[in-house]
């Protein structure tokens, strides 16, 4: 039997950063991490990626292709690329803190630990880093 179903979004600006969030609760509480969450019964993962996207960061976003997808204990997260299609930038919903990150500032998360388990492997894996910035 599968996990709980979850989406998370992968969302870049024009500069190349990456869009992130705090989680403000667990698991990871204060763990920097993609914006996302649970699909409800019913629900496209279009619909919960736009849903939890303007929930946990004022940002409207249209869904794109799916990047990829890991397990993280009983959830099964599908990530997928998304654009920016309207809203403000705020933190809002369960997240503590949401904002661009260029690749400078995404390694000094990194660095110190503050990233959710297993994020910048995998989305070096998926070649999804943000750059902008900070890279040379």
């Amino acid at each position: 039997m599968g996990g709980v179903r979850c989406v998370g979004g992968i969302v870049h600006d024009d500069a190349g950063r990456l869009l992130l969030i705090q989680r403000g609760h667990e698991p990871s509480a204060g763990r920097w991490s993609l914006p996302g969450g649970r699909v409800e019964e019913g629900e496209s993962d279009a619909d919960a990626l736009a849903r939890e996207l303007r929930e946990e960061t004022g940002l409207d976003v249209v869904a794109g292709q799916l990047v990829g997808s890991v397990t993280r204990g009983s959830y099964v997260i599908y990530d997928y690329a998304c654009t920016v299609s309207g809203g403000e930038l705020k933190a809002g919903d369960d997240a503590a803190d949401a904002r661009w990150v260029d690749a400078a500032a995404f390694g000094a998360l990194a660095a110190a630990g503050e990233l959710t388990e297993g994020l910048a492997a995998t989305l070096r894996d998926w070649g999804v880093l943000p750059h902008g910035a900070g890279d040379r």
